[in-house]
């Protein structure tokens, strides 16, 4: 159940109304294998830093069992940096700062140990750092999933292009999904993007929950859990991911139903991630508090309910 996974180890500095914080442990690859963590211990990761990584956060990745012969240090770089501020309403934010460094020239280099890899899970980056590493792979995992934000359609759309029309399942947001569609409806423009090439198409909503849709026509919607408090909304999408794909590699079922449950599972986890600024709160995660939230979700959604004659 091998699971391997792209994306940015990264330095957050973020600011809510609840507070700030210096320079933490951020991005993508980050998100996604720790939250992957708790499903696979054969997790795999490609990315890069620089040499003012510290060590407390190389911990941090081993104690979650992250393989990390991929991750590139380069001598004397800085390892990429983004300061963002949130809005009262959490769902919109200002970005302060990005300083890309090391991952401005990332050239991915995939291991000879990760290669027969299952499943990959390719976090957002340049569309072209993502097929790259794809074509590396000399066998096509099982299922291989995306992630792409707005700004890759913005810069680099014929890329992006031919990188989703390589993978099984996509994922973006719901603003993402109209502009990459050219639709307003969401089930018209997941109809289009499922078009493109992907069997699966993901749409998050944010507070609002997730979209699921194949291209069978068939589709599924989980809600969001409400909560009291969100301290920090960054990487809820990369732990969903990582919630997602881990428990599928675990499973190893690759139907619609059980992908119905692994986006709970992915909700579950992000809905964790968002009650503590960075990943505070899932980096070490009890099996109880995840099996707990996953209660909660469960009375969220099942309902008993008779026709009425």
């Amino acid at each position: 159940m091998s699971l391997l996974i792209v994306g940015t180890v990264a330095f957050d500095k973020i600011e809510t109304p609840f507070g700030k914080t210096d320079k933490i442990l951020g991005g993508a690859g980050t998100y996604i294998g720790i939250a992957s963590s708790y499903f696979t211990d054969q997790l795999n990761i490609v990315s890069v830093i620089g040499e003012d990584f510290p060590e407390k956060y190389r911990k941090i990745l081993k104690d979650h069992k992250m393989n990390t012969e991929g991750i590139q240090e380069v001598k004397g770089g800085q390892t990429f940096f983004w300061e963002g501020k949130y809005h009262t309403d959490m769902n919109s934010r200002d970005t302060l700062a990005t300083e890309l460094n090391v991952l401005a020239d990332f050239d991915p280099i995939v291991p000879e140990s990760y290669q027969n890899c299952e499943f990959l899970m390719l976090g957002n980056l340049d569309p072209t750092v993502q097929s790259k590493v794809l074509t590396q792979l000399k066998t096509r995992p099982k299922l291989v999933v995306m992630d792409t934000m707005d700004f890759w359609m913005d810069i680099a759309w014929d890329a992006l292009m031919e990188t989703v029309s390589m993978v099984d399942v996509l994922t973006i947001n719901d603003e993402e999904a109209r502009q990459m569609s050219g639709e307003y409806s969401l089930v018209k423009a997941a109809r289009k993007i499922l078009s493109m090439g992907p069997k699966y198409l993901i749409i998050k909503k944010g507070e609002h929950g997730a979209l699921l849709f194949d291209k069978k026509e068939n589709c599924f919607f989980a809600p969001a859990l409400p909560l009291e408090e969100v301290f920090d909304p960054t990487g809820a999408g990369d732990t969903f991911a990582g919630g997602f794909i881990g428990y599928l590699a675990k499973t190893k079922d690759l139907s619609f139903s059980n992908m119905k449950r692994a986006i709970i599972y992915g909700s579950a986890l992000a809905s964790l991630t968002v009650e503590k600024f960075g990943t505070d709160k899932i980096a070490y995660l009890s099996q109880e508090a995840l099996n707990n939230r996953i209660e909660e979700f469960k009375a969220l959604v099942q309902v008993d309910i008779k026709m009425i004659d």
